[in-house]
C-alpha cells in the first residue's frame, strides 16, 4: 500500500525532497555563525558603590541587606559576595533555564526596593553575566609620535562611528589612551594673598562659562532668539577669567594659577606591542554573525585607510571569528574526507559505482536539509553544531547502505528482464520497521539531554538536537529516496554481482562461519570473553583520568597578574614591562595587549592587577599548554612580586560566566574570619605539595592601604568648619574638579581645578593643606585633624550568607580526577576549628555535577532503548542479547581512551551514550534478518543470518568508524566524542557477530 503510494507520487516526492536540498544550501549561506551556541547563563552580577567605609560596615550596611533581600526573589540557588572598602560585588546564581531578561528585572526592582535603606550615596549597576559582554573581535592602536588623547580621540571619535554601524554590532569599546582637560594649578599661598578660595575659582569658571537663551525678540517680520554666550573658547580666556574685583584692582585666574593643556588623571594603562596603546573593542549583539562582523570590520578598515594617520599603526590582537573559522574548516574537512573515505569503502564492499552514487547523493541532501531545521529552530552554525553535523556523517550514510544493501539482495532473487519498481519497493517496505526501530535506537538516546542543565546542557544539547534532526531527516530520505532512485538507476545485473562475495569476503564468511560452529559447540568459551571484557573494561576505566571540557588549543591566552597591595600604577607598569620582554621573547607569540587596572571585557579593577592577551603564531609550533608553562616560569624566576595565572580564552571566559574560573576551589566557611584565614593558609600548604597543581592563590585578598583623616568636630566647630566642608576642601585640592568644559570641535575639555604637584605628591604635604575657616583665616589641616595611615582591609566573601574564603587553583599536567582525588585525600590532615568547615568548588563541583546528569542520561537510554526493543520484539531474550552486547562495547570506550591518553570528560560520556544506539541500531539489523527464517531459531539459522549481515554490519561500522576519524585525529571539541564512539564502534564488530548469537542460543534455552 505505502510502495503504490510512493510510485504513484514518486516525482513529487523527489522533486520535494530537492527543494528542501536547495532550501538548506541558500540557508547556509545565511544562518549565523558564532562560537559558542546561544546559551543564556543564570548569573547576575550586582556591583554597589557606597562611597568610603571600612569592609565591616560596607558587609553589615550594605551587602547583607541585599543579601536578605535577593536571596527571597524567585529562583535564586546561591548569591556569593565580596566586600571590600566601600564597594561590594554579588553574584546571583539562578537555575539553568531561567528567563534571565525577567531576571534581570526582578533584580533591579528588588535593589531599587532597597535602596532607600542603604547609606546615602549608594548606586549600584546590575548586569547579565552572557557571552555577548565579552568583545569578539580587538584592535591595537600604537603610534611612535602621536599622544595618547590623539590615539583616543581618533579611536573615539574617528574609528567608533564607523565599526559601530556595522549589522550586528552592539557596541564598540574604546580602552586606554589618554583624556585631554584644561588644568588650573592653583597656588594655595597665592590664593591666600588674593583671599580668594578653590570654591571661588569653581564658581568664576562656572560662571563665565554659559550660554543660555535670554529671550526673544520680533523684529521685521522676523523672530530672533536672544543668546547670552560667555563660553570659554581657548586657554587664554580661561587665564583672564576675573575672579575679584575692588578698590584694589582686578585679579585673574593667572595671577593665581598656572593654566596648562594636562591630561586627567590615569589610573589604568593600555599597552601593546611594546607601545602604549589604544584598544577596540567590538562587542556583537546576541545571535549576529562572528564571522561577518569581522569580515565586514576589516572591510571598512580597509575602505577607511587613506584617512588613518601615516604614524598610526592598528592591528588586531583579538579575533574569535578565527576559532570559529577554523573549527568550521576543521568540521568541514572531517565531513569532507569522512565522506570520501566512506565513498571508497562502499566501493570496495559494492563494487559498483551506480549503488554508490545513490548514498552519496543522500548525505549533502540530509545535511542541507538539517541546516535548514537549524534555520528554523533559530541556531547557529557554532562548535557544537557544526561537531554534530560531522559525527552524524557515518550514520546518514549507514541507513542508506543498509536500506540498499536490503534492495540488492532482495531484488537478486527475482528474474532477470523482469521489472525493477516491484521488487525495490517491495524490498524496502520489508526495511521499514527494522529501519524505523535503528533509527529511533539512535535517536531517543537524545531525548534525556533535553532535561540537562548547566553548562554540560547548554553546550550537547546543540550537538544532541543537530545530530537527532539529521538522522530524523536520514531516514525519512533513506525511506523515500532510495528505493525511488534505485528502482530507476539499479538493474538485476546489479544485484546478481553484489552476490558474487568475491574472494576475500567468501573465504571472511568461511571462517566466521568455522569459527561460530566452534562457539556453538563450546558455549563456555562466550562466558570466559564476556568476563575477560568485564575486567579489561574495569582496568581501562580506572585508568582513564577524567576532565570536564575537551581541550582546545585557541591560539592564543590570557594571562592574569596581581602584584602586591597597594602597589602602584607606576610600579605595577615597571614589572609589567619586565613581562612584556619575557613575552616578546617567546619565539611563538605574534602580537599581545596589556591592561592595568582593566580587564579585557572592559571593567575596572585596582592599579595592582589587570591581564594581557597574548595570541600566538599559527601551527607548526609548540603546544600552547607547554607556552603557557615556560611563560609563567620565566615570570615567577625573574620577575618577583608578581603572581600570575595562565588560561585559554574560552575557558576563562566559561569561568567568569559560571563564576567558577579554577578547577580546584576549596571553600572555607566559619563565622571566625581569623580562623578562616589560618585555614587557607593551611589548604596552601597542603595543595603546595600535590603534584599537578599549580597558580595556587590562598583567597585573602587584600586593599591597598589608606591615608585615613579623622577630623576632631571640636576643633574643627571653633574655627568655624564642620566636617562636610574640610571634606571638600582636602579633596579639591588633592583630586581637583570639574568645574566646566570648553568645546573642541566634536568633543567637550574638562577644566579641573588643582593644586599644583608640590602641594599634594606627599603625605607630608597632606598635613600642610591650607583650609579657609568661615572668618577667613587659613589654618592647616593637622590644626584639625589626625592623619594616619590603615592598613590594606581584607576583602570579605560570603556565599549564601555565610562567611567563607575560597582557596583557588590550575591543574597542569594531569587530570582533574586523580588530581582531586588526591586533592581530598591530602585534606584529611587540615586541622579546622569548631564551627569551620570546608565545601569542593571550581569547575569540579560543575563536573560532578555534569557526570551525574550525564550518568542519568546514560541509564535512561538504556532504559528507553529497552523499551524501544521490547516493542519491536516483545521478547527479553532479544532485550537481555541486545543489552548485554551494548554495555560490553563500553569496554572499548574506556579502552581507547585510556590508549589514545584522552580524558574522560562530558563529550567522551556523550560518545559513551551514542554507542549504546549505534549498537542497538546494529544489533537490530542482525535480528531483522534472523526473522527473516522460521519462528524457531536454531543454531545454523544464527549462523546464516550472522553470515548473511556481515557485509553491511561492517560497512556501516567501518563507514562510521572512518566518519569520524577526522575528527578523532583533529583538536576539536568533538575529539574525546569521536574517540570514545570509534573504540566502541571497533569492539561491536565482533561482539554483534560472534558473541550476541551464541548469547541469544543461551537464553533460548531458557522457557518462555
Amino acid at each position: 500500500m505505502i510502495g503504490a503510494w510512493l510510485q504513484r507520487h514518486r516525482i513529487s516526492i523527489l522533486f520535494l525532497l530537492a527543494l528542501l536540498t536547495l532550501g538548506g544550501i541558500f540557508t547556509a549561506f545565511k544562518l549565523p555563525v558564532a562560537l559558542f551556541p546561544n546559551i543564556s547563563f543564570p548569573r547576575i552580577l550586582v556591583t554597589v558603590d557606597a562611597g568610603d567605609r571600612p569592609v565591616d560596615r560596607m558587609v553589615i550596611e550594605v551587602t547583607q541587606p541585599l543579601e536578605q533581600v535577593l536571596r527571597a526573589e524567585p529562583g535564586v540557588l546561591s548569591i556569593r559576595s565580596t566586600s571590600s572598602r566601600g564597594a561590594a560585588d554579588l553574584s546571583v546564581n539562578f537555575a539553568w533555564g531561567t528567563n534571565m531578561v525577567t531576571a534581570l528585572l526582578q533584580v533591579q526592582s528588588a535593589i531599587s526596593q532597597q535602596l532607600p535603606n542603604l547609606p546615602a550615596g549608594t548606586s549600584f549597576n546590575v548586569q547579565r553575566m552572557d557571552p555577548a559582554i565579552f568583545p569578539i573581535f580587538g584592535l591595537a592602536l600604537t603610534s611612535p609620535h602621536q599622544s595618547l588623547v590623539a590615539l583616543r580621540d581618533f579611536a573615539y571619535f574617528q574609528l567608533r562611528p564607523i565599526l559601530s554601524s556595522i549589522p550586528g554590532v552592539a557596541s564598540v569599546e574604546v580602552l586606554g589612551g589618554e583624556k585631554a582637560e584644561f588644568q588650573v594649578l592653583v597656588d594655595p599661598e597665592k590664593l591666600r594673598a588674593s583671599n580668594v578660595t578653590l570654591d571661588d575659582v569653581a564658581r568664576a569658571l562656572a560662571a563665565n562659562n554659559v550660554v543660555t537663551a535670554v529671550g526673544r525678540i520680533e523684529d521685521y517680520y522676523r523672530l530672533y532668539l536672544v543668546l547670552s554666550d560667555t563660553r570659554l573658547k581657548q586657554i587664554n580666556d580661561i587665564k583672564h577669567t576675573i575672579l575679584h574685583s575692588g578698590s584694589n584692582g582686578i585679579v585673574e585666574l593667572g595671577d593665581v594659577a598656572d593654566v596648562v593643556e594636562g591630561v586627567a588623571p590615569q589610573w589604568t594603562r593600555v599597552t601593546a606591542n611594546d607601545h602604549d596603546a589604544v584598544l577596540v573593542n567590538i562587542i556583537q549583539q546576541a545571535g549576529a554573525n562572528t564571522v561577518l562582523i569581522t569580515q565586514e570590520v576589516k572591510n571598512q578598515l580597509a575602505i577607511f585607510k587613506n584617512q588613518i594617520p601615516k604614524d598610526i599603526a592598528i592591528k588586531p590582537y583579538y579575533d574569535q571569528s578565527q576559532l570559529v573559522i577554523d573549527s568550521a574548516f576543521g568540521v568541514r574537512d572531517a565531513i569532507i574526507f569522512g565522506a570520501i573515505l566512506a565513498a571508497i569503502i562502499l566501493i570496495l564492499f559494492l563494487r559498483n559505482l551506480r549503488m554508490t552514487i545513490i548514498v552519496a547523493m543522500i548525505l549533502p541532501c540530509v545535511l542541507a536539509t538539517t541546516i535548514l531545521l537549524l534555520h528554523l529552530l533559530n541556531m547557529s552554525f557554532n562548535i557544537m553544531t557544526l561537531g554534530g553535523m560531522a559525527a552524524a556523517v557515518g550514520l546518514i550514510i549507514d541507513d542508506g547502505v543498509v536500506m540498499l544493501e536490503h534492495i540488492m539482495r532482495r531484488l537478486s532473487e527475482g528474474h532477470q528482464g523482469a521489472p525493477t519498481h516491484g521488487p525495490v519497493l517491495s524490498a524496502s517496505m520489508q526495511m521499514l520497521r527494522p529501519l524505523m526501530g535503528s533509527s529511533l535506537a539512535t535517536i531517543v538516546i537524545f531525548l534525556p539531554l533535553a532535561f540537562i542543565t548547566g553548562v554540560t546542557g547548554g553546550f550537547f544539547k546543540a550537538l544532541a538536537l543537530t545530530m537527532a534532526a539529521g538522522l530524523i531527516i536520514s531516514f525519512f530520505y533513506v525511506f523515500l529516496a532510495v528505493p525511488l532512485l534505485g528502482e530507476k538507476l539499479l538493474k538485476f545485473a546489479d544485484a546478481k554481482h553484489l552476490e558474487d562475495t568475491g574472494p576475500w569476503l567468501g573465504k571472511l564468511h568461511l571462517y566466521y562461519q568455522k569459527i561460530m560452529r566452534m562457539f556453538f559447540q563450546k558455549t563456555i568459551w562466550i562466558l570466559v570473553i564476556i568476563i575477560v571484557l568485564i575486567i579489561v573494561g574495569y582496568i581501562a576505566y580506572r585508568q582513564v583520568g577524567s576532565g570536564f571540557m575537551p581541550h582546545l588549543d585557541e591560539g592564543g591566552f590570557i594571562l592574569d597578574y596581581l602584584a602586591k597591595p597597594g602597589t602602584s600604577l607606576t610600579e605595577t607598569d615597571r614589572l609589567l614591562r619586565q613581562v612584556e620582554k619575557i613575552i616578546t621573547a617567546i619565539p611563538e607569540v605574534d602580537s599581545y595587549s596589556r591592561r592595568t587596572g582593566l580587564q579585557l571585557g572592559g571593567g575596572l579593577t585596582e592599579a595592582n592587577t589587570g591581564d594581557f592577551f597574548i595570541h600566538l603564531k599559527n601551527k607548526p609550533r609548540r603546544n600552547i599548554d607547554a607556552i603557557m608553562e615556560d611563560l609563567r616560569s620565566k615570570i615567577e624566576l625573574n620577575v618577583p612580586g608578581l603572581t600570575v595565572e595562565t588560561a585559554q580564552l574560552m575557558e576563562d571566559m566559561i569561568g567568569d560566566l559560571t563564576a567558577v574560573p579554577q578547577p580546584i576551589e576549596i571553600k572555607i566557611f566559619g563565622n571566625n574570619q581569623t580562623d578562616l584565614q589560618k585555614a587557607a593558609n593551611q589548604v596552601v600548604s597542603i595543595l603546595q605539595s600535590i603534584t599537578g597543581v599549580v597558580e595556587i592563590e590562598n583567597g585573602i585578598i587584600i586593599s591597598g592601604d589608606a591615608i585615613n583623616i579623622e577630623v576632631d568636630r571640636v576643633k574643627a566647630s571653633l574655627i568655624g568648619l564642620d566636617p562636610d566642608v574640610i571634606t571638600r576642601q582636602v579633596q579639591s585640592q588633592l583630586m581637583g574638579n570639574i568645574v566646566s568644559q570648553i568645546q573642541s570641535n566634536e568633543k567637550l575639555v574638562g577644566i579641573r581645578v588643582w593644586t599644583t604637584e608640590n602641594w599634594r605628591n606627599q603625605i607630608q604635604q597632606l598635613q600642610r593643606l591650607s583650609l579657609k575657616a568661615a572668618n577667613g583665616h587659613y589654618v592647616s589641616l593637622r590644626r584639625v585633624a589626625t592623619i594616619s595611615i590603615q592598613r590594606g582591609q581584607t576583602e570579605l566573601t560570603r556565599e549564601n550568607l555565610k562567611s567563607m574564603i575560597a582557596v583557588k587553583a590550575r591543574i597542569e599536567g594531569r587530570d582533574m580526577g586523580s588530581t582531586m582525588k588526591a586533592v581530598k585525600a591530602a585534606m584529611q590532615q587540615l586541622s579546622l576549628p569548631i564551627g569551620t568547615y570546608i565545601e569542593y568548588g571550581g569547575l569540579y563541583q560543575e563536573q560532578q555535577k555534569s557526570f551525574y546528569d550525564l550518568l542519568v542520561v546514560f541509564i535512561s537510554a538504556v532504559l528507553l532503548v529497552a523499551v524501544l526493543l521490547l516493542f519491536l520484539y516483545e521478547d527479553f531474550r532479544v532485550l537481555f542479547s541486545i543489552l548485554i552486547i551494548v554495555l560490553l562495547s563500553l569496554t572499548g570506550v574506556f579502552f581507547g581512551l585510556w590508549l589514545t591518553g584522552t580524558e574522560l570528560n562530558i563529550a567522551a560520556i556523550m560518545g559513551m551514550t551514542m554507542i549504546i544506539g549505534m549498537v542497538t541500531e546494529t544489533s537490530i539489523f542482525y535480528f531483522s534478518e534472523l526473522n527473516t527464517f522460521a519462528e524457531e531459531h536454531g543454531m545454523n539459522e544464527l549462523i546464516i543470518a550472522g553470515t548473511m549481515r556481515m557485509r553491511p554490519i561492517l560497512m556501516t561500522t567501518i563507514i562510521a568508524i572512518l566518519a569520524l576519524l577526522p575528527l578523532a585525529l583533529g583538536s576539536t571539541m568533538q575529539q574525546p566524542l569521536a574517540v570514545a564512539i570509534i573504540s566502541g564502534l571497533i569492539f561491536s564488530i565482533p561482539l554483534v557477530l560472534l558473541v550476541m548469537p551464541v548469547l541469544y542460543y543461551l537464553l533460548l534455552s531458557i522457557r518462555k
